[in-house]
């Protein structure tokens, strides 16, 4: 019988103090706990993520939200060393005073409790989020994923072998959503405000461009997108009347762009499964449509459950499981944050 594989998991890339227990019983992973500290309502009032402030709430933070993990689990640190078999931490990509926090507090507790340490690509957890509800996913398979610091097409032919087939050449969709909300005042963070307020406004249509659509690779633009946006609402005297209209086709245009992508590079690799990550995946015109089309060839498509998609320390661990599996380990006093971390 095979011992249960239990790992601390620790993310704290951006804005999201988080920390999460997960168990490897051999045939399935199990959530014991999931606890995130989340600072949007403190980064709202300044539309967007203030690296000093940030830093400053994880330091704050980061071990309440440890210990009511170990508490959650059942565990303390009286019997964590027994019971756990390895920390895993985001090392990057991220804002490197964020990544440090975490990443000083996973190397203290592997010394102190002589457990070793897992270094985890935060675009890798957004990818293993993907596993968390025990779906069987075919190999090869094609990977979306979409956030604000990133975008990206991700070729897997097997666990944790990646091979980037698709980026963005400027603003990842996630930015460009918060920057395009900022222009029709809608507030931040952006995906979830122009998912709210988008409506099909019979009486006024607008049209956007969808940039890179047939650029003939894989890659996106949406720096373009946003600043054609940006010119219809100067010119649009009438625009804070027409919001819903806007926020409507900025989302559609976006969405256009992905699900084509995607598909085109699903039908080059000859893929069996198409997985769609980060935390712009949350969006429900995403989900929706790309799933509806790439049934329509034929392929199906997982989805990571909504409180998986944004940034957690649940998906963190649930990657560590696969390294754990794969002996990837990195020595306590090697590990550093690394905020241009690639994929590889």
């Amino acid at each position: 019988m095979k011992k249960e594989i239990k790992i601390l998991a620790i993310e704290s890339s951006c804005d999201e103090t988080a920390a999460s227990i997960i168990a490897d019983d051999g045939n399935s992973l199990h959530i014991l706990s999931n606890i995130i500290a989340s600072q949007i309502d403190i980064h709202k009032q300044y539309g967007g993520v203030i690296p000093e402030i940030a830093a400053r709430e994880h330091c704050r933070n980061i071990i309440p939200v440890v210990n009511s993990a170990l508490k959650e689990a059942g565990l303390s640190g009286s019997n964590a060393t027994q019971e756990l078999q390895a920390i895993a931490v985001t090392t990057g990509p991220g804002l490197i005073t964020s990544l440090m926090v975490g990443v000083e507090t996973a190397r203290s507790l592997s010394y102190a409790w002589k457990l070793p340490l897992i270094s985890v690509n935060h675009i890798a957890g957004h990818i293993y989020a993907n596993w968390l509800n025990n779906q069987s996913i075919q190999f090869p398979c094609l990977v979306m994923t979409v956030s604000g610091g990133h975008n990206l097409l991700v070729l897997m032919t097997d666990h944790l072998k990646y091979k980037i087939v698709g980026d963005t050449k400027d603003d990842a969709a996630g930015e460009a959503f918060d920057k395009a909300a900022k222009i029709l005042g809608l507030g931040y963070p952006g995906g979830p405000a122009i998912a709210k307020a988008a409506q099909i406004d019979e009486q006024f249509k607008v049209k956007l461009p969808r940039p890179m659509l047939h650029s003939g690779d894989f890659n996106f633009s949406f720096s373009g997108l946003k600043t054609a946006l940006l010119y219809q609402v100067q010119k649009d005297k009438a625009a804070k009347n027409h919001t819903n209209a806007y926020a409507e086709e900025f989302e559609q245009a976006v969405t256009d762009i992905i699900t084509t992508k995607t598909l085109q590079a699903a039908k080059k690799y000859k893929t069996k499964t198409i997985m769609l990550a980060g935390g712009v995946s949350a969006n429900k015109r995403l989900r929706a449509f790309l799933t509806a089309k790439a049934l329509g060839q034929g392929l199906p498509v997982i989805i990571a459950p909504l409180p998986y998609t944004t940034d957690n320390a649940a998906m963190i661990a649930s990657a560590a499981i696969f390294q754990y599996h794969a002996g990837q380990f990195t020595p306590w006093h090697k590990l550093k944050a690394n905020p241009n971390l690639k994929l590889k």
